[in-house]
Formats: C-alpha cells, sequence, structure tokens
C-alpha cells in the first residue's frame, strides 16, 4: 500500500478514507481491469466483417499482441488473483466467480451464433464450450509468463481451432507418423545376399538360373 500511496502522490492515511479493507481496493481494481478486458471482447466479439468464428481468433490474437507488448512477462490480472488470492479471500473469490461467469456469457453468445452458422459443431453447449476456452487460454497464459514466451499461446489457438473449434467437415493437420501400425509392412532390408544381385535379362520371377 506504501508504494501506491506513493505513486498517487497521497497520504498513506489517506487509504483508509477511500477503502474500507485492501480486499474492497482488490475488488476496485479487478472491477477496472475488468471494464477495460470486456471492451476488447466487444471490439472482436461484435465486428460484423468477420464470421463469429474468426472473431473468437481475433479476440486471441488481440491479447496476444498485448502480452508481447510486456514482453510476456505480465499476464492477466483477474488468472494471477484466481491463484493467489481466492483462496485467502472470501470476498475476492466471490467476485472472481461472478467476472468469470460474466465473462464466458460474452464468449458463450458468439460460440453460439458460429454453431448456427455452421462454422462450430454444435455437440457441446455453447456455454460449456466458453467456460473450457477461457480455463484453457488462462491456462496458457500462465506457461507462457514461465517461458517468457509465446510458445504456450500458439500452441494452443493451434490445436483449439484444429479440434474443438475446428470448422465441421474438415480434417486436422496430419502429423508424420513415428511408429509402425499394426499389421503395416515396410520393405525388407536388403541382405548380403540380395544386395546388388540383378536378376538376368529375360529370366522370369521365381525361375531359377
Amino acid at each position: 500500500m506504501r508504494d501506491i500511496c506513493a505513486a498517487a502522490s497521497v497520504p498513506q492515511g489517506s487509504f483508509t478514507n477511500h477503502f474500507r479493507s485492501k480486499e474492497a481496493f482488490a475488488e476496485e481494481v479487478l472491477d477496472r481491469y475488468f471494464d477495460y478486458l470486456k471492451e476488447l471482447v466487444r471490439q472482436a466479439l461484435s465486428d460484423q466483417t468477420l464470421t463469429p468464428r474468426q472473431r473468437l481468433k481475433r479476440y486471441l490474437d488481440i491479447i496476444t499482441g498485448k502480452l508481447e507488448r510486456d514482453r510476456w512477462r505480465i499476464g492477466c490480472l483477474i488468472g494471477d488473483l484466481s491463484l493467489e488470492a481466492s483462496s485467502q479471500s472470501k470476498p475476492l473469490r466471490e467476485r472472481l466467480h461472478a467476472i468469470f461467469q460474466e465473462w464466458r456469457t460474452l464468449f458463450a453468445s458468439c460460440i453460439a451464433a458460429a454453431q448456427s452458422a455452421g462454422e462450430v459443431d454444435s455437440k457441446f453447449d455453447a456455454t460449456e464450450l466458453a467456460e473450457f476456452l477461457l480455463a484453457s487460454w488462462e491456462g496458457a497464459i500462465l506457461r507462457m509468463k514461465v517461458e517468457q514466451g509465446p510458445a504456450a499461446l500458439e500452441r494452443f489457438k493451434t490445436i483449439v481451432f484444429e479440434t474443438v473449434f475446428k470448422l465441421p467437415g474438415t480434417f486436422a493437420v496430419s502429423r508424420p507418423q513415428h511408429t509402425a501400425r499394426i499389421g503395416h509392412r515396410y520393405p525388407r532390408r536388403a541382405t548380403s545376399e540380395t544386395r546388388g544381385w540383378r536378376r538376368p535379362a529375360g529370366q522370369a520371377i521365381g525361375s531359377k538360373s
């Protein structure tokens, strides 16, 4: 709190005049951060020049760009506080829970639109898919902070749009197979007897010389 008051150029005692507790201050910070984040969500998910599925990708790309400008060292305040404060403060845990519910609603609406447009399979409920998207994305951001690089984010985006959010009727990108399938036969390796051997011209297969 001392650092915050110093940055704001106010006496430290003034803090209690504005906030009844540190938790109340943290909730105010969360609300302001979430307002900022919701504006980013609306900008991406309401872009009518893109299809619903493309809007989902656009949002993740926007956030990736912002994380890159912070050199991959600063993640999501909502995710950070969920890890650090939710087990210690009931009011913060309840506020974070409400934020995630509101957050998923924005994505569920876009996912439902993508399902109606035939861009995303309707096997799963849109709200459940929104929960999965947010939880997995937050996990990728945490891994990004550890690695201080974009690999976890790009891996998540590639996999999720080739599996859960892939266009119906399309196939995932094929990967090289490094193990033999059961029953699959590979050409025999040359032996000392067959290496360099050539069938004489005119000799039929199976005939003896």
